[in-house]
């Protein structure tokens, strides 16, 4: 989508820190980061929202989720723990309508988050 945010990082028109990234998905860091570590995880494809996923698309969650350890691992975060989340619609703050979670860890998170 052509003028989605996290689209033109992507394709490399917006320069962004990037932890991770295959053919998949992309891991960057966040730039108002919330904890020591914090990236956003997202699939490459345009999708909106979490609500948006569909049949034909939910295998790139899932592979999102299985590359959720080796991202953490880089972070150096796996062994003290994170935190995964996806925000969705105007009460839940997504901000950037393209599907992606942001984790988060190196120190000790609260709950409930806000």
């Amino acid at each position: 989508m052509s003028d989605c945010l996290f689209c033109k990082i992507i394709a490399g028109e917006i320069p962004s820190d990037i932890v991770y990234q295959d053919d998949i998905i992309i891991a960057f860091k966040d730039i108002q980061p919330q904890a020591p570590a914090h990236v956003l995880v997202l699939p490459k494809e345009h999708i909106p929202t979490i609500i948006d996923v569909t049949e034909e698309n939910s295998q790139l969650i899932g592979h999102l989720h299985m590359k959720v350890k080796e991202i953490a691992e880089i972070l150096g975060v796996s062994e003290s723990g994170l935190r995964l989340v996806c925000n969705y619609g105007k009460h839940g703050d997504q901000i950037v309508p393209h599907i992606h979670f942001h984790l988060l860890g190196g120190r000790p998170l609260t709950w409930p988050p806000g």
